[in-house]
């Protein structure tokens, strides 16, 4: 669990005035503390947005509210795709659900987006909308047009004076098959690859890996090769956070990452790799990332969440008949992320300049114990070691809170036209549903920030 003791606070000595036949005598007084502030309590938050986007906002949670529309959202946008066309499909969306969730679909939407969350003090950490998942896969062409979507992200995200030290989000599955992920997943499990062979691989040598027929090692090859252009694109310019996927696939993620992270971490953290923290595994895992980091020498980034699979990995797991990799309880996993958040602020405490970690998550509580450890163990809060994240049109209070108290706080902000991003939409719609559900403080603070914005305009 989370250690929550305080650091005690200097006594300030202050002079009481009493009675004329009474004497002067001191009390202690507590001193507040920085993360005091943080109630995520106050609709003024959303006093920068316009009336419209007050609107927008309360319509898109409204219906996000019932679940019957965020479990069939999928049929339900297809049937009105095909009732619409695909421009008045697109005329019904962009205005609503899209606005809410996504920057844009070009660069200049994008940059106008981004120039206003920079005004708020709110930092993008750009996301290309692609993934596979199994029997997706869609050939090597498909995978090198998704790498120079990649390299276009990292080109506007360092190209644009949109916030300093910029972020972006890469899939592994978006360049390398998800079913070759699995084979390598199960191969690892036996026998774990050594990183450096992933290492040498990257750089053009033609490594024969082990339990791998000739057409799976040419294929690993040309996309460990991709994820090479995109390392050598970013370093020193853009930090490169890799997501977490499935559990039957994530070994093969992380083996990817860490080959990553060992190539292109060496003086700093560029490469990124993301926990699990609803997965029984996600303390374990993390424990031996830092061991891996400190044995290889390279700096370690990471990205903790508490997940988005939830519902498959249990039906999943169901179906094979064997026990949920997920934490039975959500106390379970508020314990599991608050002690990993806990195990990387002391390792940032120590080496500010070799882990870095980003605190993403929509739970109130988990940022206020971020910000109390933080100053507790006298971490900068705008240092660049720890930052926070929540997705671009959720949680808005609490990063515009943080924000405002001079945290350093991204949104992640997915990007590209309306058939692009509706797979996306979808899946992040059906993966937190439990998210959604949970946005009625949200949207009770902008109905209260609505109802003083109509009622200051019918005093005038």
């Amino acid at each position: 669990m989370l250690c929550s003791r305080l650091r005690p606070s200097l006594p300030r000595l202050l002079p009481l005035r009493m009675s004329s036949t009474a004497a002067c005598r001191t009390v202690d007084v507590k001193q507040p503390s920085l993360s005091d502030a943080l109630t995520f309590e106050d609709p003024k938050a959303f006093r920068v947005k316009s009336l419209g986007e007050l609107l927008r906002a309360l319509g898109v949670f409204r219906l996000c509210s019932f679940p019957v529309l965020v479990n069939n959202c999928g049929k339900l946008m297809a049937i009105a795709r095909t009732i619409l066309g695909k421009r008045g499909f697109s005329l019904l969306l962009r205005p609503t659900v899209y606005a809410q969730f996504v920057a844009g679909e070009n660069e200049s939407e994008i940059s106008q987006s981004m120039e206003k969350m920079s005004l708020l003090g709110l930092r993008p950490m750009l996301a290309v909308p692609i993934e596979e998942d199994l029997g997706e896969s869609t050939g090597e062409k498909r995978y090198d047009d998704n790498m120079e979507a990649m390299l276009e992200c990292v080109r506007m995200s360092h190209s644009n004076a949109w916030s300093k030290d910029p972020m972006m989000q890469l899939k592994i599955t978006a360049l390398l098959s998800p079913e070759l992920c699995v084979k390598l997943t199960t191969l690892i499990a036996q026998q774990p690859y050594d990183l450096n062979l992933v290492v040498r691989a990257m750089d053009g040598e033609l490594i024969k890996f082990p339990g791998l027929d000739e057409s799976e090692v040419a294929h690993f090859l040309c996309s460990l090769r991709r994820f090479n252009r995109i390392a050598e694109a970013s370093v020193n310019k853009v930090r490169v956070l890799v997501d977490a996927e499935y559990t039957y696939m994530n070994p093969a993620l992380s083996l990817v990452t860490m080959a990553m992270m060992k190539k292109f971490n060496k003086d700093g953290v560029w490469i990124w790799n993301t926990y699990q923290c609803y997965l029984k595994e996600s303390r374990s895992l993390l424990l031996e990332a830092l061991r891996l980091s400190k044995e290889e020498g390279f700096c370690l980034g990471v990205k903790l969440v508490r997940g988005a699979y939830m519902d498959k990995e249990r039906k999943l797991a169901e179906k094979e008949g064997r026990q949920s990799p997920i934490h039975e309880c959500w106390e379970d996993t508020n314990a599991s992320y608050n002690g990993s958040l806990d195990v990387m602020l002391k390792e940032i405490s120590q080496k500010p300049e070799r882990y870095r970690i980003i605190v993403a998550t929509h739970n109130e509580e988990s940022v206020r114990i971020a910000a109390k450890r933080m100053e507790e163990l006298g971490i900068d809060k705008n240092g660049g070691s720890v930052c926070f994240g929540q997705l671009l049109g959720m949680c808005d209070h609490v990063s515009l809170t943080l924000a405002k108290e001079g945290y350093a706080i991204y949104k992640s902000v997915p990007y590209g036209s309306v058939d692009d991003t509706l797979p996306y939409l979808v899946r992040r719609a059906q993966e937190n549903r439990t998210v959604l559900q949970g946005i009625r403080k949200e949207r009770d603070l902008l109905r209260k920030e609505f109802y003083r914005r109509l009622s200051r305009r019918g005093d005038r």
